[in-house]
């Protein structure tokens, strides 16, 4: 299947695949060779149909060998392969990190610390473990430390602050631990998506981070879960500034880890050029609200409850999709499209009317109403 990078881009067929006109192509050249009309239940013509069910399945096995060589088709190792060729390689999985604060029960004379690899956890094992060896100094209570979870990908993410509370390893005079920080960053391996995409655009990142696209190539490469970056620069910002804004999976918005570690992958001294100025920053949110009304064509009543259902579900692929690419419009004609395409007659949208949104700006919906108006006539 081809990916919706590539959308401007016709399909491609390397091999005939239809049965029906494979059949009909063998048969038909049989006949014209021998000059003899086959039967449907001919064994010479029940042969043919077990050589023709092979050529079907080697024609498909042809026509995806030779796709998996296009990037706009490729995938899984195929798609790793054609990254080699750019010296790009598939962000591996990665784990969640928060900042926790540790408490001592009592203040001391003297230093404590906090050692590196000291494990905490919510409690329900999965543990984090602190990355850097912290201090609390005399007369002091707390200090705060970064922890990483244990275990690569998506499952620690969303501790929230106040949830990461128990310590696995006991250390003399402290009391209590607590998250300050929602856990963030884990992700599974990079999507095939994600990497084609950074595939590319890593021509871009050839030269220095001048270009637009190549502070968006080594933005994307800092963590996998960035799906989109939007990357401003002179005459949006100030002489010599650049401001990166990354998105994560789902239109979320990163962290500060995220951030710092974009800060840090675009500002290494072989990456940026010595005259910019780098800044990461979250997207900017603009909400607003759904407010739809629609009807349904008396003639579909048999079905009105699963357009109904569809109707739904195509509001909330427009909200999704509107919220996980930056700049994306708050384009209300896409909306009333995909009404219609569910299934509903005629539809009236309320709100939220068309919005052209900036480039490091996403569309995020606080509110939603969406009513049915009946059955209609036609």
């Amino acid at each position: 299947m081809k990916s919706e990078l590539f959308n401007y881009l016709e399909d491609v067929n390397f091999a005939e695949k239809d049965p029906a006109l494979i059949e009909s192509e063998i048969i038909s050249m049989y006949e014209s060779i021998t000059n003899r009309t086959l039967s449907r239940g001919d064994p010479v013509r029940l042969f043919l149909n077990a050589i023709i069910l092979a050529m079907i399945q080697q024609r498909n096995i042809i026509d995806i060998a030779a796709k998996n060589k296009l990037l706009a088709y490729a995938s899984g190792s195929y798609l790793d392969h054609i990254g080699a060729m750019l010296g790009v390689s598939r962000l591996s999985a990665s784990r969640a990190v928060s900042t926790c604060e540790f408490t001592l029960s009592t203040a001391q004379n003297f230093y404590v610390f906090i050692y590196e690899g000291m494990r905490v956890s919510a409690g329900d094992g999965l543990t984090f473990s602190v990355t850097e060896e912290g201090e609390i100094p005399p007369g002091n209570l707390t200090c705060t430390c970064t922890v990483m979870c244990t275990e690569a990908g998506e499952k620690g993410n969303g501790y929230v602050p106040g949830q990461i509370n128990r310590i696995n390893d006991i250390l003399p005079y402290i009391m209590s631990v607590r998250n300050i920080t929602e856990s963030n960053g884990g992700s599974d391996v990079e999507s095939d998506e994600n990497f084609r995409e950074r595939i590319h655009i890593a021509p871009e990142s050839f030269s220095s981070a001048g270009p637009v696209n190549a502070y968006a190539y080594y933005a994307r490469t800092a963590h996998n879960d960035i799906i989109d970056v939007a990357v401003l620069g002179p005459p949006d910002t100030q002489p010599g500034h650049v401001e990166i804004y990354p998105l994560m999976t789902g239109g979320e918005l990163p962290g500060d880890e995220i951030l710092e570690s974009v800060y840090k992958t675009c500002n290494a001294e072989d990456i940026r050029p010595d005259t910019d100025y780098v800044s990461v920053k979250k997207p900017e949110v603009l909400n607003y609200a759904v407010n739809v009304h629609y009807w349904i064509d008396e003639r579909n009543s048999a079905g009105s409850y699963a357009i109904q259902n569809k109707v739904l579900e195509a509001i909330h692929d427009w909200e999704k999709w509107t919220r996980i690419k930056l700049g994306r419009d708050i384009n209300i004609s896409e909306l009333t499209k995909r009404i219609i395409l569910a299934g509903a007659k005629r539809c009236v949208i309320n709100s939220p009317e068309f919005t052209a949104m900036k480039k490091n700006q996403i569309a995020v919906v606080t509110d939603e109403m969406i009513i049915y108006g009946g059955l209609e006539e036609a």
